[in-house]
């Protein structure tokens, strides 16, 4: 898919309108690619659906956001979150988090659009300077979308989460955010 073709669907902000779709969304994901997060299904799932309310309650009052990735026929088919970090000399830094496709809707660009559109977010907020996320190691097609989006890979964690006993590492990225002019 070329940069400038449009991906097959709309992504906006979710809120806690959405909290049923998302936390379907989100148990899928955590079920599907287990190494990919550090919750685990298991947890998620026995929390009752008040935490996802408040944790979407929260994320609507900003700062930051949670990104839904939504088909023609309304599924929520992926997921990216901003989290904007509070204290004073670390308010320059958000982490993109909870970034997710269904496999469903793999290769059709969604996973572009979920990164340009936070890193669209982190531009407006005007105090940020860069992004943080990590990914687990071998995870090659993340790796490139978050490379083909100026992310550079600064570390490597060690065995920074056990899935079933399996260590996983992840790589910490970074991208850079332009310097305001004025």
């Amino acid at each position: 898919m070329s940069a400038s073709a449009e991906p097959a669907a709309v992504v906006r902000r979710l809120g806690v309108a959405d909290a049923e779709p998302y936390r379907a969304f989100r148990l899928a994901a955590l079920r599907e690619t287990p190494t990919a997060f550090t919750s685990g299904y298991a947890e998620e799932r026995a929390k009752p659906m008040a935490d996802t309310l408040a944790r979407l309650a929260e994320i609507e009052q900003g700062p930051g956001a949670l990104l839904g990735a939504f088909s023609g026929d309304g599924a929520l088919v992926g997921t990216a979150g901003l989290r904007v970090r509070q204290r004073s000399q670390e308010r320059h830094k958000a982490t993109l988090w909870g970034m997710a496709v269904a496999r469903s809707a793999g290769g059709r660009g969604i996973g572009g659009a979920l990164v340009d559109r936070v890193l669209a977010v982190a531009a407006e907020d005007g105090r940020l300077r860069q992004v943080l996320l990590t990914v687990s190691e071998g995870n090659e097609p993340a790796l490139r979308l978050y490379a083909s989006r100026g992310f550079e890979v600064w570390g490597r964690e060690p065995r920074a989460v056990l899935v079933d006993g399996r260590a996983v590492a992840k790589l910490h990225m970074v991208r850079l955010l332009p310097e305001p002019t004025g």
